[in-house]
């Protein structure tokens, strides 16, 4: 599964090489797209690397009738999940060379990514704890 606003929307693993697009799916809530199938969101492990085709924008949703797009200085990022203690705030997010951490549904809708690398598999209880995606269902 991925963020909890996409509990809904088909879904498949994310794999070494995937090209990604990010999409809303309709319910308010931006994630990555499959290449192949825009419908299912592909469900990315904390510790992923990415690469994006251009700089990433990001979108201000604070202002409906004029919405900001800003346009950050990186084109790489590692997927990372946070809010974990709360259940019905957004998880999924990125952190971006420079230490800025964005939300996922914050990213403008079309722009494209490649999965670079998945995270390690954990040797360590820690580690493992690390990586696991929350979940809720409710």
């Amino acid at each position: 599964m991925c963020d909890y606003s996409l509990q809904h929307v088909r879904s498949r693993p994310a794999k070494v090489g995937d090209k990604l697009t990010t999409r809303d799916f309709g319910i308010r809530t931006r994630g990555f797209a499959a290449a192949e199938d825009a419908a299912v969101a592909v469900c990315v492990l904390p510790g992923t690397e990415l690469a994006f085709s251009s700089p990433v924008a990001v979108t201000d949703f604070h202002f409906v009738v004029n919405w900001k797009v800003e346009t950050l200085d990186h084109a790489t990022a590692i997927f990372r999940q946070v809010n974990k203690t709360e259940p019905m705030k957004h998880h999924d997010a990125l952190e971006f060379p420079d230490g800025r951490i964005v939300l996922l549904t914050r990213l403008s809708e079309g722009q494209e990514a490649t999965v670079l690398q998945l995270p390690a598999q954990p040797t360590t209880a820690a580690e493992a704890i690390a990586q696991k995606r929350i979940a809720y269902v409710g």
